[in-house]
């Protein structure tokens, strides 16, 4: 990415910056420059929960139940169990983001749509974002956070930044629960793609302020596309990235606007070199305004509405799947359209399981019947 001036991240500048009234030999900046604190607090808050999820995971504890069956292999180890302890990462075929379990996600707050719907656990769809499937994963999105929004608490201050991250992030949840409907999802991706939105919206609706906008506008757009693509592979949740950035491009417009440069300049200068009054804001930017409120109230209503009705988006949309990924004859999207879930048969402490994902079937021996934990771990391990 490029940088705006001042160390921006896009590279684009406003016609005002650096320029001093008529009368004032003092630097004269048209906007206020805000100390970043909230951003590394959200960096905080989610490797502080992660801590806590791979706690209460303990793979240790799992695994030496999952000792007791016969039928489970020596790659259901967790990685790092002797550095680690319960810390250590479940196994690679059951979490190749190297993190906890998916029943731990789950137990923490992960989105899952049966728990929202039929459970009453709408709650979820706040918690899920913050959670993170495992280290790269959790790497990744705090590289990104980092990236974009110190520079965007910089221009905008707190509030406005917290309430694109949190109002984003639900967004996203909202359309990975109506489209991902046979998995869970966690994950930041959805609040990081709508800073990234908003940035978006934030150069259109203040198009007449800043310089060199349409290489800004030009690298914006490959970035986003860039991540956007990356959305196709398998086992990533493209919904949530899609419905992240829809809600941050269009809060964007009614949040980030700004008022016109003349009018800033004028309202800062000396009263002897003042003109007439001018529009704070010119008549595109309200009409932009205007349109998104409405889009994105109707979108969230819209949305909320089908999620709790109980509707299959995913079946009235027969090519929407292919938004979060497009099948190749280098892998396959059915096991990450489909999530983990196994049909068992159970004949005293003899166990059956068949991945409905792929078909595997394995036959287990248990010590404890009713160990839930321990045969949703197996059923983990034979889809993966």
């Amino acid at each position: 990415m490029g940088k705006r001036k001042g160390g921006d991240a896009l590279p684009l500048h406003r016609k005002g910056d650096g320029v001093a009234p008529r009368g004032r030999s003092v630097e004269f900046r048209p906007f206020k420059r805000w100390f970043p604190w909230l951003v590394p607090l959200f960096v905080v808050a989610n490797v502080a929960l992660f801590v806590l999820t791979m706690y209460v995971n303990n793979c240790p504890k799992n695994e030496s139940g999952l000792a007791k069956v016969e039928g489970v292999t020596s790659s259901s180890r967790c990685i790092l169990r002797s550095e680690l302890g319960r810390f250590s990462f479940q196994p690679i075929r059951q979490n190749p983001l190297l993190g906890p379990s998916s029943a731990t996600l789950l137990k923490m707050g992960a989105l899952a749509l049966s728990n929202v719907v039929s459970g009453g656990q709408s709650w979820r769809m706040f918690t899920c974002i913050w959670l993170h499937g495992g280290v790269v994963h959790i790497f990744a999105n705090m590289f990104s956070l980092i990236l974009i929004g110190f520079r965007l608490e910089q221009e905008f201050g707190f509030v406005k930044i917290g309430m694109l991250y949190v109002i984003s992030g639900i967004g996203g949840s909202l359309l990975s629960a109506l489209f991902m409907q046979g998995s869970i999802s966690v994950g930041a991706s959805g609040a990081l793609f709508g800073l990234l939105g908003s940035m978006l919206s934030e150069l259109l609706t203040n198009w007449t302020i800043y310089d060199n906008k349409l290489a800004a506008l030009f690298t914006l757009v490959i970035i986003i596309a860039i991540n956007l693509a990356v959305g196709i592979l398998p086992h990533v949740d493209n919904s949530a990235h899609i419905g992240g950035f829809i809600s941050g491009f269009l809060l964007g417009f009614i949040i980030l606007i700004r008022p016109q440069f003349s009018y800033i300049n004028n309202k800062n200068a000396p009263l002897v070199y003042q003109a007439p009054t001018k529009r704070k804001y010119k008549i595109y930017q309200l009409i932009l305004l205007i349109i998104a409120s409405i889009l994105l109230v109707l979108g969230f209503v819209v949305g909320l509405l089908v999620l709790f009705s109980g509707m299959n988006v995913s079946q009235k949309c027969s090519w929407c799947h292919y938004l979060s990924c497009i099948p190749t004859s280098k892998w396959s999207c059915s096991s990450s359209r489909s999530g983990t879930s196994c049909l068992s048969s159970q004949l005293g402490n003899q166990l059956n399981l068949t991945c409905e994902a792929t078909n595997k079937m394995r036959t287990y021996n248990l010590q404890s019947p009713n160990a839930t934990d321990t045969i949703y771990q197996l059923c983990v391990d034979l889809c993966s």
